[in-house]
């Protein structure tokens, strides 16, 4: 059984701060899966991050996602790339201080997109890594595009990707960030009501209700990861998604299998 887990990149930065992570964050997150292999040896975790308020300030800054012509500056380009490794090496170093087996691997050095979307990634590392009882750690990046030159790989179109391989696919994915999904926006909204389970016969309410992200975000708010973990359950109807906040024991739940009294529970049937 395979688990992706993805730690938003407002979870573990301050996105209104340059380049600023959120250690403590990080590192209870990164003992919280400790904790789960330990008691759940048997799953097999791939780990996934947001590049919060580094990779997204640069990109922002350069218009990377907006893609760049042959004979431009590529210096931006080159920067976002710098800025989203700092923010990795970060995680992947708090992984490593607790005996999680992490192993960072670099999507741009791999991945192709057109028009933003992936269109090709070599994944026989991550596979291989797995293999080896490896954590794989990936993160948004950077990616060279077909028809702007570049643009940006963002973590749930990396998870996308890995869901279409057979030999990849997962069971879970455990969105670490927001507390919920909500009725509307509950940062906007107090009598916003938490929705515990999304399914086939609510997913187009909940999605109008759902609202974008705060801070830089060039990947798209709360509505568009709605709609991408969406596609995926109707691609595979045995796929769980879970949205929980940056909480450790629940992360561990979550990855354990264990029924959470919080968060929101996206599935195709409704329960």
């Amino acid at each position: 059984m395979t688990t992706f887990i993805k730690f938003g990149g407002s979870v573990i930065t301050d996105k209104r701060i340059p380049q600023t992570p959120d250690l403590p964050t990080i590192h209870a997150l990164a003992r919280a899966i400790a904790t789960a292999q330990q008691q759940a040896p048997q799953t097999r975790l791939v780990v996934s991050h947001g590049s919060g308020s580094y990779g997204h300030v640069a990109a922002a800054q350069y218009g990377i996602h907006r893609g760049l012509a042959p004979d431009a500056d590529w210096y931006g380009f080159a920067v976002t790339a710098g800025a989203a490794l700092r923010l990795n090496r970060i995680v992947v170093d708090a992984l490593l201080d607790v005996h999680v087996p992490a192993f960072s691997l670099q999507p741009s050095t791999t991945v192709q997109t057109e028009a933003g979307a992936v269109v090709a990634w070599d994944t026989s590392h991550i596979e291989r890594a797995l293999t080896h009882r490896l954590t794989p750690v990936i993160h948004g990046d950077v990616a060279f595009d077909r028809r702007q030159g570049c643009s940006i790989a963002s973590t749930e179109l990396l998870l996308q990707w890995l869901c279409a391989v057979p030999t990849l696919a997962p069971t879970r994915i455990i969105l670490v960030g927001e507390s919920a999904v909500y009725t509307a926006d509950p940062h906007a909204h107090p009598d916003a009501v938490r929705i515990p389970v999304i399914h086939r016969d609510n997913i187009d309410t909940v999605i109008g209700g759902a609202s974008g992200s705060y801070g830089i975000d060039v990947t798209g708010g709360m509505a568009s990861k709605i709609r991408l973990m969406w596609s995926l359950i109707t691609q595979n109807h045995a796929l769980d998604v879970i949205f929980i906040r940056p909480d450790p024991s629940l992360l561990c739940d979550a990855i354990r299998g264990v029924a959470l009294t919080e968060g929101s529970r996206m599935t195709w049937e409704p329960e």
